[in-house]
Formats: structure tokens, C-alpha cells, sequence
């Protein structure tokens, strides 16, 4: 399989949770796309997907989003589109945005999707981090509580999707970080694809620029490797990200665009 569709099919697995977290969403499979649902009138939280690459042009773009645009008008007003821009033959990627803008979707944020096969040694000394997975309501919380703050989500909206019970028992693994006492760090595994998907990393402000993150995310694909016998890791970069993963070996393989209904 190719990289880019490795980390395509890795992030559609894993979008999933925001179907199943809430008890109230919906993931539903569409001619060409799958339309995800969080239950929630948060744009974010309802994603649409393709599930290949189009080979029918722009018109062949327009008719999968005609089925999206059609799920959720009935469910919500908002909502986002992930696109995979090596799933669109390069000539048709410049119509592909006015397209996109016709639906009344604006692009949010262009992430590059990584690629490493094991991770380079680091080029520093880390700090000792304790690592726990997402089993308890309190760790719910806790992870509840870094997200809102570390990716600007609304607390009613992360509380919502992040501390059921039910939004942990699919294939999103979620792991809380420790400095002593106080957890500082996030971040959550999807293994599909033949590969390990790294999400929703995240530290305090207080306790950035100390190397938790970067801690915490080897000790548990560490873990993971070691488990499961995968090697390659695979996640969609932030801009404050990008530095540290090119250091820990990852590689761009191709490029994502976010859209949102405006």
C-alpha cells in the first residue's frame, strides 16, 4: 500500500470515534466518502472523508459531496471535510478548491501527513514521564480537560465526547501523562492499516518546551511496537509539531486540507 494511503486509511479509522463517543452520533458509509456524525453542532466533531481516490475528475469530487452535503443537512450545519489531496489526480486539485468552495466549505488548515518506519534516538535528554491509558473516569477527565485547553474546544463540547465510557472502547487508545502527580500530556493510538496512528498529542502550556510530549509519545509507541510487531507511525502534523517529528524521523507522504462550512 502506499504511504499516503496508509495515512489516509489510518485517519478515516480513527475519525470514527467522534461517531460512537457522544451515544448520539452516526457513521454512516456513502457512495465514494464516509460521513461521520459526533451527535453535536460542532463542526469539528462531524467530519466527512473519501474512502479513495477519485478518478473522475472534479465532477467526480462534486457528486461524493453532493452525498455528504445531503446527510448533514438534515442532522447539522456545520461540519468539516478531510481531504487526502493525493486521493485527486494533481491536474484536478486546483478545481478541486472551487468546488469545495460551491459546497461552502473554506479551508481551515493544510497538515502535512507523516511517515516513520521506527524513530530516530532523541537529540536530548527527556523528562522522566508516568503514562497511564484512558480507564477511568478520572483519566477521562483529565484528558477531557487538556484537550479543551490545548486544542481551544469548548469544555461542554470535549467533556461531551471525551468522558463517556463508551467514546474508549473502540479502536482509539487514549494515554494520559504524568509529571509527578500532575498530568500534563495526552495523546492517543489508532492501529489499523498496518500502522500506528498518533492523535490528539497535546501538553499544558505550563509545561511546554520541557519535552513531555515528545516523552510521552515515543514511551508509547514504544509500547505499541513492542505489542503489536508494527514499525511504522503515521499522524497529520500542526504547525508547532512539525520540527519535533522531522527530528524524531518522521517524513512528509502527503498533504491534507481541512475544510469547514462556513
Amino acid at each position: 500500500m502506499s504511504d499516503f494511503l496508509t495515512i489516509e486509511a489510518n485517519l478515516r479509522c480513527a475519525m470514527r470515534f467522534f461517531g460512537l463517543a457522544t451515544g448520539s452520533g452516526d457513521i454512516q458509509p456513502l457512495p465514494g466518502g464516509v460521513a461521520i456524525y459526533s451527535g453535536l453542532d460542532y463542526g469539528v466533531f462531524n467530519i466527512a472523508l473519501l474512502d479513495g481516490p477519485v478518478d473522475t475528475g472534479a465532477q467526480g469530487l462534486e457528486e461524493r459531496l453532493s452525498e455528504i452535503a445531503k446527510y448533514f443537512s438534515s442532522r447539522s450545519s456545520r461540519w468539516s471535510f478531510w481531504l487526502c489531496e493525493d486521493l485527486l489526480k494533481p491536474h484536478d486539485r486546483r478545481r478541486a478548491r472551487q468546488v469545495l468552495q460551491d459546497f461552502n466549505l473554506r479551508p481551515i488548515s493544510h497538515p502535512p501527513g507523516m511517515i516513520a518506519t521506527g524513530l530516530r534516538p532523541p537529540e536530548h535528554d527527556l523528562p522522566e514521564i508516568e503514562w497511564r491509558p484512558v480507564a477511568n473516569e478520572a483519566l477521562r477527565r483529565s484528558f477531557t480537560e487538556i484537550t479543551s485547553v490545548c486544542f481551544e474546544i469548548p469544555y461542554t463540547i470535549a467533556q461531551a465526547v471525551y468522558t463517556p465510557e463508551r467514546a474508549w472502547q473502540g479502536d482509539y487508545q487514549g494515554f494520559v501523562g504524568f509529571a509527578g502527580s500532575h498530568a500534563v500530556s495526552i495523546v492517543a493510538i489508532v492501529v489499523d492499516a498496518g500502522a500506528l496512528g498518533v492523535y490528539s498529542l497535546a501538553t499544558l502550556p505550563g509545561y511546554r518546551r520541557q519535552g513531555y510530549g515528545e516523552a510521552l509519545l515515543r514511551s508509547v509507541v514504544r509500547d505499541f511496537q513492542e505489542r503489536t510487531g508494527i514499525q511504522q507511525v503515521v499522524l497529520q502534523s500542526t504547525e508547532a509539531g512539525y520540527a519535533m517529528y522531522r527530528r524524531m524521523g518522521f517524513r512528509d507522504a502527503t498533504r491534507f486540507s481541512v475544510y469547514l462550512t462556513r
